[in-house]
């Protein structure tokens, strides 16, 4: 089986026709047909494992691509699967939801999203049934990408360090902040659902307990584990929010950091810092 899904890799990446059998026929749904720049889709993803597929003994991840019109790689969400491609059985139906955010991408227009199976270890992608331009990357759905939209643009106000991002950010970035930050939108006068993704990279600081309110009624409470990331996603109603035109959003960090403070860091850092804030998003619910 190795052998004849490295010489179908082979192929594929040649150009030449793959015919190593396929492991699986991939589908993927979105939950929106256009989506704002910063805006969270919904992807259920579903994989029907083949009747004849043979046992795979490494593990495997699923990759995500989103493709502008020219089939220029914008961003990826490769991830592993909540069962471990090592556990599919042949007949097995696998599905899973998981959101994935449009990023700061300067790009309107359709996009193109192409899945697979790869091997975090070697590259390797294994062979599945659907529409291929090669490389084995399937693809499975489309969607519109539009400018950011104002309507419900979540602001970071007090209590934040400023933006930023790795060199090959392909849109992403982060905000560090402080023990006590605000976010600020505008008020929906309706249930709205607010998505936030959060992580604490740094392995050594202690566990941190996180709270979110607005006024003095806590809409949220969560630990954060060294090392850990998390992504929220509140229903907050309507009578929540009150009647002014805007909401206030306080987030507050009961453990803070300076990384310069930390053994075995060897950072010249000296910001307070509490956690990282990737994604804050609101939309009516």
């Amino acid at each position: 089986m190795a052998a004849a899904l490295l010489a179908g890799g082979a192929a594929a990446c040649s150009g030449a026709a793959d015919t190593a059998s396929p492991v699986a026929t991939p589908t993927v749904t979105l939950n929106k047909t256009a989506a704002a720049i910063g805006a969270p889709v919904e992807v259920a993803y579903r994989f029907v494992v083949a009747p004849d597929a043979p046992p795979i003994a490494e593990e495997y991840w699923v990759f995500a691509h989103v493709l502008d019109s020219d089939g220029e790689l914008m961003w990826t969400d490769d991830h592993p699967p909540p069962t471990p491609v090592r556990q599919w059985k042949p007949g097995a139906t696998i599905e899973y939801t998981r959101p994935m955010f449009v990023p700061k991408f300067p790009y309107v227009g359709q996009a193109r999203v192409q899945i697979g199976l790869f091997s975090p270890a070697t590259g390797e992608r294994l062979p599945m049934a659907g529409r291929t331009e090669g490389q084995r990357a399937y693809d499975v759905a489309t969607f519109d990408m539009r400018l950011e939209s104002d309507a419900y643009l979540v602001v970071f106000t007090d209590g934040w360090h400023d933006a930023e991002a790795p060199a090959d950010s392909n849109g992403r970035e982060w905000q560090w902040s402080t023990g006590r930050a605000t976010l600020g939108f505008r008020n929906p006068q309706r249930d709205a659902r607010l998505y936030l993704q959060v992580d604490q990279p740094v392995a050594t600081v202690q566990p941190q307990r996180i709270e979110l309110r607005i006024g003095e009624a806590v809409i949220d409470s969560f630990t954060l584990t060294p090392g850990g990331s998390d992504l929220r996603r509140l229903t907050i109603p309507a009578a929540q929010l009150g009647t002014g035109e805007t909401v206030e959003l306080a987030l507050s960090v009961d453990k803070t950091f300076v990384p310069a403070l930390v053994p075995g860091l060897k950072s010249g850092d000296r910001r307070e810092l509490g956690i990282r804030v990737f994604r804050a998003f609101v939309e009516p619910s």
